[in-house]
């Protein structure tokens, strides 16, 4: 009877896991299209990290990366994802597809760095700041290849602008997240 109850728990955590990476993955996808086109670049505000860093306080680093790899394949075969309602291979293989590809570095680094530090603030701060580096040079190499830019003109475009908004999203992460964590852990729905 007990190994039958240890199955069971096997099972049950497994759906929760899958649901709660669709619920991340929903949550990534709701806030994708929210954003702001600004005149000077094509690369809007978005609050689509936030969504992520969210996803990884709630999920972890491996269940967090896998609920942002589920928004990037739902965006890619044309789901309406992405900044202003976009979607399509032709968004993640253009100009600003580097920085949607590199929420994928993103959610991995700050995920790891936060889980390893089990998610107390200076840490998850840290992890972030690290994720979006990793994501703002990637997507800038990226952009200065397909628009034929030069490194210093698109840090002015698309990195340098975004600096504040970026640091807001990394504080709301860093309160909200443990929040959420302790609420759905003490609801049963976190292990």
């Amino acid at each position: 009877m007990a190994e039958n109850t240890s199955v069971m728990t096997k099972k049950s955590t497994s759906v929760t896991d899958l649901v709660m990476i669709g619920v991340m993955a929903a949550l990534i996808c709701i806030a994708g299209p929210l954003s702001i086109p600004l005149p000077f670049t094509p690369v809007p505000i978005s609050v689509t990290n936030l969504a992520i860093y969210i996803a990884l306080f709630v999920l972890g680093w491996k269940r967090g990366t896998a609920s942002c790899l589920i928004y990037l394949l739902l965006g890619f075969i044309g789901l309406p994802v992405f900044s202003s309602g976009r979607g399509g291979a032709a968004i993640l293989l253009g100009p600003t597809g580097g920085y949607l590809i590199g929420f994928l570095f993103m959610a991995v680094i700050a995920g790891w760095i936060m889980e390893h530090g089990k998610c107390k603030v200076v840490p998850a701060v840290l992890g972030m700041v690290a994720g979006l580096a990793i994501t703002y040079l990637f997507g800038t190499i990226w952009f200065c290849i397909q628009s034929e830019t030069g490194f210093i003109a698109a840090l002015g475009m698309c990195v340098i602008p975004f600096l504040p908004g970026d640091a807001i999203k990394i504080v709301i992460a860093a309160v909200l997240g443990p929040i959420l964590r302790k609420y759905l852990a003490k609801a049963g729905v976190l292990i």
